[in-house]
């Protein structure tokens, strides 16, 4: 075996072997106790391969069975080297019809190699489902500028006509940038460096993989692995020497910060179950979509097994594991007013986003209000760090910090964290990046004076400057933030970097950057559109921002469901899918966020909210922030490239006139932005 698959082989001997010494292999590094429907599908596999491979008996040709997917999770049933060319067959053993998600599956695994395998990135991935028992169909052999081709079905019977047929026609074809692979071996043990999705992520260590088998380990992105160890070494410490530690971890958007928190949670549940370590966020929406994909996850996999439970039980897993920190906040709150305040049973909790807990006024506001608390002073942070306060011994906070995230009124921000712990809890020990003085975290103050008088220690391991959810353009938070500050050449100079990797497009036309979603989305990837929740004036073009989305739905419920994001019909604001993320976005911008120039042609912002039938200027700082933020979420939510989508305007209608929206349009224009 390799380090990539179970099975590793030259075709020639791959043909020459016995099928029960390759199963036998196979079965050797098989992680789970195998059953008969298991080595009978290898061997049905392995059967089939060698009628039909011996006509590409030569040595360069390579084979590798279960060859490992890490962002996924997952492995491919087979992968073959032929002539250069990389077919990645996926096999439905005993299947008549070819099914639409074995088809995803499939292009899911060659696109995955296609993207971060890197000795994918210029080689010709064919996807190819094999229905042992289907009906023949009929193939176009088609290959996509990246090399990537188009899905192929094909029963037992016809691999050796579809292999020789495709190497014949992508030589015919001469794309250019294409090349053949030399040596199936070192293509197989070339760099792999994976970005998943948060989602996939979840499910990934939820079933107990490593980080490091998900995570990208290029020197060009920061090491999750290092950051993950940097944390663990605190909580170590604390355990040891009986002391209680705050680990803030900051990042750019996408950087794997919430990875990095659930990482840290799993792992220390599957190792150290005493901790009863446990992941809190106050984003509901992140809450609702990592939980049910967990359920429905486990739900699928345990099907049919010894294991087998109830999609009931199966959420009821998954809420342990991921918490809404009010429900957390609430259930400690209920101890408060007894004379001897119980500690919680968690000694390890991991707050994501936690810029966005509660500032003192808006919590006391909230308690005294909804849960009559009377006299509650506190802001939520100094809340939550008192609730872990109660322990006699040891605990740890992990604190996950978004820079320039906030985006609703009363969310405090990193300083206030600070100012709690300088106020009542300086015995504690500190641990904070060495990026957290910019001023997308301390909003402008000083570190010096957040840290004052506190046992506080900066770590670099505990920042993570590069974005992963953009895996094609890593500069893309940069150039984000340039837009969002009103820095166009800047802007510019860095779209340049990226716009052969992460296409942005600009359209006039909402039927236009639909179009553009389902063309440039491929396989299962995900594809939606999303506007600010301030967007009240898009209503007459068809996206009522005011029609609530079901996240988990939206996220999860796949193409053919209405509700799902891919129809196209709902759409998300900054609250739904803050934290989350889509491979394609159409970015839906109206005049809430308004770009103008003035006669001497100096553009500037300006900020504004729609209330009752007109537009009205926003003038407080504090406001102006959260919508700035709103769209800086917004622009930093698609892994792989977005539409920008900005209305044309109408004149006779005093809510939407196109003066409202050119002067957007000829500024993103200014940043490199072409439309179409």
């Amino acid at each position: 075996m390799n380090n990539r698959s179970y099975y590793a082989s030259s075709l020639t001997l791959f043909l020459s072997e016995a099928s029960t010494s390759i199963v036998g292999k196979l079965s050797q590094y098989h992680s789970q106790d195998l059953v008969q429907l298991q080595t009978n599908a290898w061997l049905a596999q392995i059967e089939c391969l060698k009628e039909q491979l011996t006509d590409f008996a030569i040595e360069a040709n390579g084979i590798f069975f279960e060859f490992g997917i890490p962002r996924m999770g997952k492995r491919a049933d087979v992968v073959l080297v032929v002539h250069g060319l990389v077919f990645v067959l996926e096999f439905k053993v005993g299947a008549s019809e070819y099914a639409r998600h074995d088809k995803d599956q499939a292009l899911d695994y060659a696109l995955d190699l296609k993207h971060f395998h890197e000795g994918s990135h210029k080689a010709c991935i064919v996807p190819v489902l094999v229905a042992t028992e289907a009906t023949s169909v009929e193939h176009t052999f088609t290959v996509s500028d990246d090399g990537l081709a188009g899905l192929l079905c094909v029963n037992k019977e016809g691999i050796r006509a579809l292999v020789e047929r495709c190497c014949f026609e992508f030589v015919a074809a001469e794309i250019s940038g294409v090349e053949l692979v030399a040596d199936s071996m070192t293509w197989a043990n070339s760099a792999y460096k994976p970005t998943p999705t948060i989602i996939q992520a979840a499910q990934a260590l939820y079933q107990g993989h490593k980080v490091e088998e998900i995570s990208r380990s290029d020197a060009g992105a920061k090491n999750l692995s290092e950051t993950a160890a940097a944390i663990s070494a605190v909580i170590e410490r604390a355990k040891s020497n009986h002391e209680k530690a705050l680990c803030f971890v900051t990042g750019v958007p996408g950087a794997g910060k919430t990875l990095a928190g659930l990482n840290i949670t799993t792992n220390r549940m599957r190792t150290h179950d005493d901790e009863h370590a446990v992941f809190l966020s106050g984003n509901g929406p992140l809450v609702e979509v990592l939980r049910e994909a967990l359920a429905r996850d486990e739900y699928d996999r345990k099907k049919g097994t010894e294991e087998e439970l109830n999609k009931k039980d199966a959420r009821r897993n998954a809420s342990t594991f991921i918490q809404n920190i009010h429900h957390f906040r609430d259930d400690n709150l209920q101890t408060s007013s007894h004379e001897e305040k119980a500690a919680p049973v968690e000694k390890v909790v991991v707050f994501d986003e936690a810029q966005r807990a509660w500032d003192k006024h808006s919590t006391a506001k909230f308690m005294q209000q909804k849960r009559d608390q009377v006299g509650f002073d506190l802001s939520e942070p100094e809340f939550l760090i008192q609730v872990m306060d109660r322990h006699d011994e040891w605990c740890v906070i992990v604190a996950l910090i978004g820079g320039g995230q906030e985006i609703n009124t009363g969310e405090a921000g990193l300083p206030e964290w600070f100012a709690a712990l300088r106020r009542s809890f300086s015995h504690w020990r500190v641990c904070y990046s060495d990026q957290i003085e910019g001023a997308e975290y301390t909003q402008g103050q000083p570190l010096a004076e957040h840290v004052a008088g506190l046992n506080a220690q900066a770590n670099a391991s505990l920042h993570l400057g590069v974005s992963a959810r953009s895996f094609r353009a890593e500069k893309l938070s940069a150039f984000v933030g340039c837009v969002i500050n009103n820095q166009a050449q800047q802007a510019q100079a860095l779209y340049r970097n990226i716009a052969d990797h992460y296409p942005i497009a600009l359209t006039r036309n909402p039927h236009t950057a639909r179009q553009w979603l389902k063309q440039h989305a491929r396989g299962s990837e995900l594809y939606g559109l999303v506007a600010s929740s301030g967007a009240n004036r898009l209503k007459p073009e068809g996206i009522n921002i005011k029609a609530k989305i079901t996240p988990a739905e939206w996220f999860l419920n796949g193409s053919a469901d209405v509700r799902a994001c891919q129809y196209l019909e709902d759409v998300a604001t900054e609250f739904d899918i803050q934290g989350l993320e889509l491979d394609w976005v159409g970015l839906c911008w109206d005049a809430d966020f308004r770009y103008v120039y003035d006669q001497q042609g100096e553009g500037r912002w300006t900020y504004n909210a729609f209330k009752g039938t007109k537009w009205q200027q926003v003038s407080k700082a504090e406001r102006q922030r959260y919508l700035a933020n709103a769209y800086r979420v917004l622009m930093t939510r698609a892994r792989q490239g977005m539409v920008i989508y900005v209305p044309e305007g109408d004149d006779s209608d005093p809510t939407r006139p196109r003066a409202y929206y050119g002067g957007l349009v000829r500024f993103l224009k200014f940043c490199g932005i072409k439309e179409l």
